[in-house]
């Protein structure tokens, strides 16, 4: 039998840290089903989802954690059981327009508000070719129940935007 677990790490970016993560799962007899891992701030982090024999899960963190001597730090969670399905379908937010305080904030509320859970968020901050302003963009992929109301969420995202000076598209 085997449990599922999500490790997560953090720590100073280097040629070979992804190898050294890879090769402590193996060699605890674990298998590197889904990752996503990133540089961000001159550090390199990520999720990995691994399955392991069933009381795997102690030892490769216990073997992880060796790893810190090189800055890395790491936490391995047991996952739970696949969630209770509601009725509902995807959509996509991409966000763009010049970067402040509070976009996330704001557009984060609209969502949980209405119950609408964040599946995946990637965004970054980039210079604007022509003035160098700084731009914020992201994309929100969420799951919106079945009863939401469409159109008091769009009227919500517009009004974000246009206090904010954004433009926020709702796929």
């Amino acid at each position: 039998m085997e449990t599922s677990y999500i490790v997560t790490f953090i720590g100073d970016d280097r040629p070979g840290l992804v190898e050294q993560l890879s090769s402590v799962i193996e060699n605890n007899l674990g298998n590197w089903h889904e990752s996503r891992l990133s540089q961000l701030g001159g550090k390199f982090t990520g999720l990995i989802l691994v399955s392991l024999p069933d009381d795997g899960g102690a030892a490769l963190e216990a073997d992880l954690k060796a790893l810190s001597s090189s800055g890395l730090s790491v936490r391995v969670t047991p996952t739970s059981g696949p969630a209770t399905a509601v009725a509902g379908r995807d959509i996509t937010l991409t966000v763009i327009g010049p970067d402040r305080l509070g976009i996330v904030r704001e557009i984060s509320r609209t969502l949980a508000q209405r119950q609408i859970n964040v599946v995946e968020m990637d965004s970054h901050v980039s210079s604007a070719p022509m003035s160098a302003e700084m731009i914020f963009n992201a994309r929100i992929d969420a799951w919106i129940p079945a009863a939401t109301d469409m159109d008091d969420l769009s009227d919500t995202l517009d009004e974000i935007a246009n206090h904010m000076t954004l433009e926020i598209d709702l796929e």
